[in-house]
């Protein structure tokens, strides 16, 4: 099976660098819904926001779901300050020492754009001395640093900056010759790349999957109901594709796609599990198997609404998941070679 990593890669680069924190995610949902046209699969976009493209297959009665969730970590302006800087609040889960220093826009509610620093409020060592070692990076303690002439509230607000405008992080994203990827939102644009390269592998190899295949990209996954609405009907088997988690007594590794067997939501199907596993086996994919403890997926908010069917875990290994992640284009390759197998056993 010859995965057409180039197109993968390019596609993953354009997607990371298009911002879609949780809430604001339109502009990129177009931009993959314009992918999903030009490669011939037909789609829609739910009332919420996601998208759904659909490939028919031999059996039309029962489908299969693969989704990966396009939204981001992010955060939102808070408060404007009386001193002109911005306070925050979190899109998503992750620690506030992972986005100091880091550069960001902030997008207001006509659409202009600014850019600025998220810092700590005691930034200078000439300054506060150890203060700002040793101050506790919280809500309350973080701001960002406007890239404009401002001294207070007023010349922020005269800006059009306002509460509930949304600030996106800059990703920084870098491919190496070496085949890593390091960049912000690799959760879960990976995913989402390698969603796109299996619908790209099915229509120039003219296949026809087993069973009817929707790929559904989500929109919420990271407040916790990305799919918790909109799923295609007749699906019995539901496979998130989603970063799987390397670290400390973890088997999860950058290279491999790994299946997961329990997460904070508990266990996913052992049945369906263990199919997966064969298929990895028997195909001679690179996978591991992992459980996370802190950790949720979109299938899991599938089985949180009520919905009826066997639900999954893969995904590609992302180093340093919630900060600035790093993964391998094995992984993304291996994820995309097993999603395959999937769909045509």
């Amino acid at each position: 099976m010859k995965i057409d990593m180039n197109y993968v890669t390019d596609k993953l680069v354009e997607i990371l660098e298009t911002p879609s924190p949780s809430g604001n995610t339109k502009e990129v949902i177009n931009l993959i819904k314009k992918e999903l046209d030009e490669l011939g699969v037909e789609n829609y976009i739910t009332n919420k926001g996601a998208l759904v493209g659909t490939i028919k297959g031999d059996n039309d009665d029962k489908h299969r779901t693969l989704s990966a969730h396009v939204d981001t970590l992010g955060a939102m302006v808070k408060e404007v300050k009386s001193n002109g800087k911005l306070k925050l609040t979190q899109l998503g889960g992750y620690m506030w020492n992972s986005i100091e220093g880091e550069h960001c826009t902030i997008e207001t509610y006509d659409g202009k754009k600014y850019t600025g620093t998220v810092l700590i409020t005691k930034a200078s060592t000439h300054v506060h001395g150890g203060e700002a070692k040793n101050l506790e990076r919280k809500q309350s303690t973080m701001e960002v640093r406007l890239d404009e002439k401002v001294e207070d509230k007023e010349d922020v607000q005269k800006l059009g900056i306002e509460v509930g405008d949304f600030v996106y992080f800059d990703p920084r994203t870098t491919v190496t010759e070496s085949g890593f990827v390091k960049s912000r939102h690799l959760d879960d644009k990976a995913g989402v790349a390698a969603i796109l390269g299996m619908a790209k592998y099915i229509k120039d190899n003219n296949i026809t999957p087993t069973h009817t295949t929707n790929f559904f990209i989500s929109n919420y996954e990271e407040v916790g109901h990305g799919a918790s609405a909109s799923i295609p009907e007749k699906t019995f088997e539901f496979v998130a594709i989603d970063m799987s988690a390397p670290g400390e007594g973890q088997t999860s590794d950058e290279f491999s796609v790994t299946i997961c067997a329990k997460d904070s939501s508990g266990p996913y199907d052992f049945e369906l599990r263990k199919k997966l596993v064969k298929i990895a086996r028997e195909n001679d994919i690179n996978y591991k198997i992992d459980i996370y403890p802190f950790y949720g997926s979109d299938a899991s908010a599938a089985m949180r609404a009520g919905w009826e069917f066997k639900h999954g875990l893969i995904g590609p290994g992302v180093d340093a998941s919630h900060s600035h992640e790093r993964t391998h284009k094995e992984a993304i390759e291996n994820t995309i070679k097993l999603g395959m197998k999937y769909i045509i056993d």
